[in-house]
């Protein structure tokens, strides 16, 4: 996607200097700001801390994490004990867990001597695939949204919750690489963007759509479900940070309240992933685990003070007793279809599995 009019990618790979570049998220909307990551730790912090944010793209520097773990001590141990501290950095997203799964998977076997150079060509491989794959999301997509349209010039309304961007991913993003892909094509598109607080992603979603040129506006979040009964909106289209075998889907905490107004107003409901968010082992919603996140990302808000610096205001006490349930899980029955990149299914086992027949189980 671009920045300024320049093609770019959420993570620049230096495999001949065992780092990568990384945007730090949190700097955005108010400044551009490239951090690198030459650690272990600071790889896990990148992840925990979410300057880094969005499964795929979790995935995908998990993956490089682990292959900067290996730089000078590639021994079993350090192998097992790097894909922990990775492993531990956040419990929801399944993409940083297939990712270093399947790194292991990789590295396992070989000796010590060969496993630097192919952990950065695995990840390398798994950051590669991310691209092709949400690519491939966006043209399933755009199908649906042609199908939406019933007059020629008609302006799709598509509303869309948290950060499902570029910025979530390695390139073209999951939710709105079938937006990306309809303005692309000339098809007028305008997005109703959701804040999405407390850590308002939603302002990410603002920055990166400005930055590629679509239509967009921004609201509270509470203001979607008046926009959804004033027939002001085709569809509701979301990512996922874990999507369960039997179409019940993990995703931003206000995801599963958007789905019910969606359900009542007769608007269409969809959820895109690609495979690594598939969590084939994972019966259902229920048995997700969702992440609870520090009280003082409610308690404080961050922005810019008078003299554009960042600033931190506090809204609440430091003794207010919070809850900061960083998910919530929309029952399958709720979602019109899930996008893939093998195209588009009924959220439900028989769906996905008619999709990815290989995951049946023998």
């Amino acid at each position: 996607m671009n920045i300024d009019g320049i093609p770019t990618r959420t993570l620049r790979a230096h495999p001949e200097q065992r780092l990568i570049d990384i945007i730090d998220q949190t700097r955005l909307p108010h400044a551009l700001h490239w951090v690198r990551v030459a650690t272990l730790t600071e790889a896990a912090h990148a992840i925990r801390a979410m300057q880094v944010r969005g499964a795929p793209l979790i995935g995908a520097t998990a993956a490089y994490g682990l292959a900067i773990a290996l730089g000078d001590d590639a021994s079993d141990a350090r192998l097992s004990e790097a894909a922990a501290l990775l492993r531990s950095t956040r419990p929801t997203a399944v993409n940083l867990h297939w990712a270093l799964a399947r790194m292991e998977n990789v590295l396992q076997p070989l000796s010590t001597a060969a496993r630097c150079a192919a952990a950065w060509a695995e990840a390398a491989a798994i950051a590669e695939e991310d691209v092709v794959q949400n690519a491939a999301i966006g043209q399933h997509g755009l199908k649906l949204w042609q199908d939406l349209i019933v007059a020629d010039g008609q302006v799709l309304n598509i509303m869309t919750h948290c950060n499902a961007g570029w910025l979530a991913t390695v390139d073209h993003g999951t939710a709105l690489s079938p937006v990306y892909a309809a303005h692309d094509a000339g098809v007028p598109v305008h997005v109703w963007v959701s804040e999405t607080r407390p850590r308002n992603q939603g302002l990410l979603t603002a920055w990166e759509l400005a930055q590629h040129g679509v239509p967009h506006t921004l609201i509270a979040d509470n203001a979607a479900g008046l926009l959804l009964r004033q027939g002001k909106v085709d569809a509701v289209i979301v990512g996922a940070d874990r999507i369960a075998a039997n179409g019940d889907v993990a995703n931003k905490v206000g995801t599963y309240l958007k789905a019910l107004a969606c359900a009542d107003n007769g608007v269409p409901f969809y959820v895109a992933a690609p495979r690594s968010t598939l969590d084939f082992a994972c019966s259902e919603g229920a048995d997700i685990p969702i992440e609870e996140r520090d009280g003082d990302e409610f308690r404080f808000v961050h922005g810019l003070d008078h003299h554009a610096q960042p600033a931190a205001l506090r809204q609440l006490p430091a003794d207010e007793d919070v809850a900061n349930p960083a998910f919530d899980v929309t029952p399958n029955w709720l979602v019109k279809a899930i996008i893939t990149e093998r195209g588009a299914c009924p959220a439900s086992r028989d769906g996905l599995l008619g999709l990815y027949p290989e995951e049946a189980d023998d």
